[in-house]
């Protein structure tokens, strides 16, 4: 079955009760915070952290937070002393007993939206993203970026990366890009089709080279999301989910409550189901509630605690126990 997952940070805040209180047990957590000359990927501030969310009664499952790799991606110098470190992380992790890494191929900006405080459903505050208030933008000050420099570059950083992830039994789960839109801003996104995650599925075939199957990107990619997931479900390659949804098309759309987007989520967590998938799944973006604040968009404490109850509904309809 499935397993509900939230992410939190690395230090105790009232979220971390908040969603143990909901029924939550994992966590998808950031790099950890350092003491002295460490550094995020080393051995003990990794430790320190799954030992503090242990003591809470959480377990991780995922990091999701990357140590810097523009240059990898942009495959110029100094790219192998980035992927140095991401070897170190892959290495500790597989030592502290986290199995799932997070990671995108999203150069020079990660996710991008218009408007961060689009009117939703009885006044909430939802993300929104229209390219043609981008299409006619200044291009990004690294340049054009191509899909062939972002494919040659990712092929060069999974040769040097997935034999450590193996060694360390640490799965790679490869983050669509947001909004699956290319080029944007002269910038290439090539994690933005079900072809081109199969290409990278096939590109070095390994048993730990996989996806973090986003529904509210995959839903603008695909007219059949749940087909999708048994798609990549039957060939195992599903590591982690992100359960949200969306209204639009991938020029124009805006992000929903979990029950009013174009998906069917009923069909989908059926199609979990099917296909055997008992990694974590997270909620994911939510919009800001009445009461909550608008400083972190689509991370409100409230639209998370909605979301959460909504998919232990869905969990519970589709496997039939709690």
């Amino acid at each position: 079955m499935i397993k509900i997952a939230e992410v939190l940070p690395a230090n105790p805040t009232p979220l971390w009760k908040m969603v143990k209180q909901v029924g939550v047990d994992y966590v998808v957590a950031p790099l950890p915070p350092t003491q002295g000359s460490e550094k995020p990927w080393d051995y003990m501030p990794l430790l320190r952290m799954k030992n503090a969310f242990n003591s809470a009664g959480f377990e991780v499952s995922v990091i999701e937070s990357r140590p810097p790799l523009e240059k990898a991606k942009l495959g110029i110098e100094g790219r192998d002393a980035e992927i140095d470190t991401v070897c170190q992380l892959l290495e500790n992790m597989g030592r502290v007993g986290i199995p799932v890494w997070c990671y995108e191929w999203m150069s020079q900006f990660n996710w991008m939206r218009t408007s961060t405080a689009t009117l939703g459903r009885g006044g909430a505050l939802v993300t929104a993203f229209d390219f043609e208030q981008v299409r006619n933008a200044p291009p990004m000050p690294a340049g054009a970026v191509t899909d062939e420099q972002l494919w040659d570059s990712l092929a060069y950083f999974l040769k040097r990366v997935i034999p450590v992830a193996e060694k360390a039994g640490v799965k790679l789960a490869m983050h669509p890009d947001d909004p699956p839109l290319s080029p944007i801003r002269g910038v290439a996104r090539i994690m933005r089709s079900v072809e081109n995650y199969q290409r990278l599925l096939d590109m070095i075939p390994s048993p730990v080279n996989g996806i973090a199957l986003c529904q509210g990107n995959f839903t603008l990619m695909t007219d059949d999301l749940p087909g999708t997931i048994r798609k990549f479900g039957k060939q195992g390659k599903i590591f982690f989910a992100h359960f949200r949804d969306v209204r639009g098309t991938v020029e124009k759309f805006e992000e929903t409550f979990h029950d009013e987007g174009k998906t069917d989520m009923l069909e989908c967590m059926r199609a979990y189901k099917d296909i055997g998938f008992e990694g974590v799944l997270r909620p994911d973006h939510v919009p800001t509630m009445e009461g909550d604040s608008n400083d972190n968009p689509s991370y409100s404490a409230i639209g998370r605690l909605f979301a959460i109850g909504y998919i232990k509904g869905l969990r519970e309809a589709v496997y039939g126990q709690r």
